[in-house]
This record gives structure tokens, C-alpha cells and sequence, in this order.
């Protein structure tokens, strides 16, 4: 679903991919991903997948987050937006779209005309007898 982009820290250069939510981040070994540098707390902050708003971010108690420069504690993310916290810096993505293979039904669609074809001919040659 997500795509977490790591800029600095020990991470740096790193992507890391989010399926499941709500998904913890922090330096917890029980969190969902694990982020170890400086500054990032046992529980930092949660990512979760609100139906009605789209991604959002919530931070914990007293716990220094930014995205985009702005210190929040609660936001909705958006394609591209930047976290920081600790000594880390993340790029929050959306994954790459994979297109489903249509060839089946691009096969029926085209048996359809033919049959259909084939039926206006065969009409063609009852209807004056």
C-alpha cells in the first residue's frame, strides 16, 4: 500500500513497505517497523489507514514529529509529504499500481463478436428461404 523512503539515519537509502495497518514505528522491538536512531522513542509514532480521510499519522505523547516542516501530532499524509523525526527523515510514498492482465477478457469479448458475426450471416441466409 505505502512506500516509507529512509533519507538519513541508519536506514538511509532504504524502502521499507507498509501492507498492514495500523502499523507502529518506533525503536520497540514489538513495533511493526523498527527505527533505532537517535532520538526515535519505543513507540514514536502510528500509521493507520482511515477509510473516510486517507492515511493518517498520529504521534505519541510528547513525542516530536514533523511532516513538511510543521510539528504535528495527528495529520493526514499525502503523497510525497516528509517526516522527521529523531535523527530520521522518511518519505511517505504510495506504492507502484500493478495492472491485472485482461486477456481474458479481452478472448470473450472478441468470441462474443465473432458469434454474434457469425449469427447476423447465418440470418442472412434463412430469412430468404
Amino acid at each position: 500500500m505505502i512506500q516509507l523512503r529512509f533519507l538519513t539515519g541508519k536506514l538511509a537509502g532504504s524502502v521499507q513497505s507498509v501492507e498492514r495497518f495500523p502499523c507502529a514505528i518506533g525503536r520497540n522491538a514489538s513495533s511493526d517497523l523498527r527505527v533505532e536512531d537517535a532520538g526515535v522513542w519505543d513507540r514514536h509514532l502510528e500509521l493507520d489507514l482511515d477509510l473516510l480521510h486517507g492515511f493518517t499519522l498520529r504521534t505519541s505523547p510528547d513525542a516530536f514529529v514533523c511532516v513538511n516542516g510543521q510539528r504535528i501530532e495527528q495529520a493526514v499524509l499525502k503523497n510525497g509529504d516528509l517526516l522527521e523525526f529523531g535523527g530520521v527523515k522518511i518519505q511517505f510514498w504510495l506504492n507502484q499500481t500493478r495492472q491485472r492482465s485482461l486477456r481474458t477478457r479481452e478472448f470473450v469479448t472478441w468470441a462474443m463478436f465473432v458469434l454474434l458475426s457469425l449469427g447476423q450471416v447465418a440470418l442472412i441466409y434463412w430469412l430468404p428461404k
